[in-house]
C-alpha cells in the first residue's frame, strides 16, 4: 500500500510512524519549504526512505496513492485533495486509521469548550483509580502514538476536535462525550450547521453497547440524535441529569453492584468550583464512574486535580485588581462562558484572529458583565463594531499596551480578564504563548508598582 500524508505537524509525523510500522510505502507533502522544516524531521524521513514534496501540495504527487491522510489542520478543500477524491483515492483522517484497532476501551471528548479540562480530568480520575490511561488526541499527544506501546495502557482517553472528526470514518468510542456547541471554526466549516455536523460524527458509528454523554444545559448537545440502543446519559443542572450540579456539588446517579446510588461530590474545596468547571467536573465524573471508577478514587482525584494552564487561571492581584488568564477562550462561546462565571466588574481584554464569528451574539453578556473593553489583534475592528454600542472600548497595539490600559480602567475589586474570543495566530504562535505573554506583562506591572512604593 502506498499512502500520502499531507502536513508534517505532530499528528502528521505520528501518522507517518504508524503507517511505516504497518509496512506501508509512505510519502509526505508539506506546504512549507525545506528550510522551514525541522532538521530532526528531515533526518527521520530520509532514514525511513520517505519521499517528500515541499512548498505546497500537487495532484501529481497524490496521483498514484492508495490512500491519502491529511493532518487535522489541513484544509479539506485543497485542489490536490479534490483531485484525489475524483480519482477514487480514499481520503481518511487519523481517527479512521485507528478505527477498530484499539484493544482497550476508548473514551472520547468533543465540544466547543472545556474539552481539554474534561479530557485531562478523566485521565486523572482514571489514574486515581489505579488505571493506566493513554491520554491524547487534540490535547497534545497524537492519538496514533497509542500504538507505539499499546500494552502500556488499559484505557484510551481522547480529546477530539471538529477537524479530526471531519474524517473520523468508522471510529467508534465506547464512551463519547459532547459537552456543548457554540460557533467556532466557521472559517473552516463555512456554517454552524457544518461545524455541528462534524462534532456529531463522534456518535455515528456507535453501537448498542456504547454510551453517549451529553451536556443537558446546551440545547444543541441535548438534542443530539443517537443510534438505536445507545445508552444516553446527561450532565448539567436539570433535575433528571445523571450528573446533576446543585449548590456547588455534583450529584452522580450511578449503578454500583446492581444498585442505583446517588453519590455527592463537593467541588467547593477543589480547583473546579467555578461555574464553568462544575460542568466540566460533572461530565468527567460521569464518564469515569461509567468506566468503573469507585467513589473514593473519584473524590481523591477531584481533590488533587490541577486544571491545564490558560483556563481562568489567576495570575496576580495588583492594588486590589485581580488578573485572570483565560487565553484558551478562543471562540465566542468560551468568552461568554468565562464572563458568565465572573461576579466582579470586568475589564475585558479580547481580540485576535477572526474565525468567522458573529460578535454581536456577545452583546447581552458584555453589557451585563463588562465595564470596559480593551481590543487587540486583527479582529479588533470587527469586535468594536459589534460591541461598541454596549460598552466603552479602546484599542491596544500589543499585549503590554493592553494590560496597562486595562489596569488604568480598573479599580480595586474589579477583575481584568484575558478572554480573547479569537484565535491567537495573528500575533502569537498559539494560545499558550498568548497566555504566557499576558502573565509576564501582569507580573512586570506588579514589579514596577512594588518598586515604585519602596522608599
Amino acid at each position: 500500500m502506498q499512502a500520502v500524508v499531507i502536513g508534517l505537524g505532530a499528528a502528521g509525523l505520528s501518522t507517518v510512524r504508524y503507517l511505516l510500522a504497518r509496512g506501508a510505502v509512505v510519502k509526505v507533502s508539506d506546504r512549507r519549504s525545506v528550510d522551514q522544516i525541522e532538521s530532526a524531521t528531515l533526518d527521520f524521513l530520509q532514514q525511513a526512505g520517505v519521499a517528500m514534496e515541499t512548498g505546497g501540495h500537487t495532484a501529481a504527487f497524490l496521483a498514484r496513492a492508495d490512500l491519502v491522510i491529511p493532518g487535522p489542520g489541513v484544509p479539506l478543500d485543497l485542489p490536490a485533495l479534490q483531485s484525489a477524491r475524483q480519482q477514487g483515492i480514499p481520503v481518511l483522517g487519523e481517527l479512521a486509521l485507528a478505527a477498530g484497532r484499539y484493544a482497550v476501551p476508548v473514551i472520547a471528548v468533543t465540544g466547543s469548550n472545556g474539552k481539554t479540562t474534561v479530557t485531562s480530568l478523566i485521565g486523572h480520575l482514571l489514574r486515581a483509580a489505579g488505571r493506566k490511561p493513554f491520554v491524547g488526541g487534540n490535547i497534545g499527544t497524537p492519538l496514533l502514538d497509542y500504538f507505539i506501546h499499546p500494552d502500556d495502557y488499559d484505557a484510551v482517553v481522547l480529546e477530539l476536535s471538529s477537524f479530526q472528526l471531519d474524517l473520523a470514518g468508522a471510529f467508534r468510542p465506547d464512551i463519547g462525550l459532547l459537552l456543548n456547541i457554540s460557533p467556532d471554526h466557521l472559517d473552516r466549516h463555512g456554517s454552524l450547521a457544518a461545524y455541528t455536523s462534524a462534532k456529531m460524527q463522534l456518535f455515528c458509528s456507535q453501537v448498542a453497547s456504547d454510551v453517549a454523554i451529553l451536556g443537558a444545559d446546551d440545547p444543541v448537545a441535548a438534542a443530539t440524535m443517537l443510534n438505536p440502543g445507545i445508552h444516553r446519559c446527561t450532565f448539567g443542572h436539570a433535575a433528571d441529569c445523571d450528573a446533576r450540579i446543585i449548590n456547588g456539588q455534583v450529584i452522580l446517579n450511578v449503578e454500583r453492584a446492581g444498585v442505583l446510588r446517588q453519590e455527592p461530590y463537593d467541588l467547593g474545596s477543589t480547583t473546579l468550583h467555578s461555574s464553568v468547571n462544575q460542568l466540566n467536573a460533572a461530565a468527567a465524573l460521569l464518564a469515569a464512574a461509567l468506566h468503573g471508577c469507585g467513589h473514593e478514587a473519584l473524590v481523591q482525584g477531584l481533590a488533587d486535580f490541577e486544571p491545564p494552564p490558560h483556563r481562568m487561571g489567576e495570575v496576580a492581584t495588583i492594588d486590589g485588581v485581580r488578573f485572570i488568564n483565560d487565553s484558551k477562550a478562543t471562540n465566542i462561546g468560551a468568552l461568554e462562558a468565562a464572563l458568565g462565571g465572573c461576579e466582579a466588574p470586568v475589564v475585558l481584554i479580547a481580540g485576535g484572529r477572526d474565525k468567522g464569528s458573529d460578535y454581536s451574539l456577545l452583546r447581552e453578556v458584555v453589557h451585563r458583565k463588562v465595564k470596559h473593553l480593551v481590543l487587540m489583534g486583527e479582529a479588533a475592528g470587527l469586535m468594536r463594531a459589534a460591541l461598541g454600542p454596549v460598552v466603552s472600548t479602546e484599542m491596544a497595539a500589543t499585549m503590554a499596551d493592553a494590560v496597562r490600559k486595562a489596569m488604568a480602567a480598573a479599580v480595586s475589586g474589579d477583575l481584568v480578564l484575558l478572554a480573547p474570543g479569537c484565535a491567537s495566530f495573528d500575533m502569537f504562535s498559539g494560545y499558550e504563548e498568548r497566555g504566557r505573554v499576558f502573565a509576564g506583562q501582569v507580573l512586570q506591572l506588579r514589579r514596577e508598582r512594588e518598586e515604585g512604593r519602596r522608599p
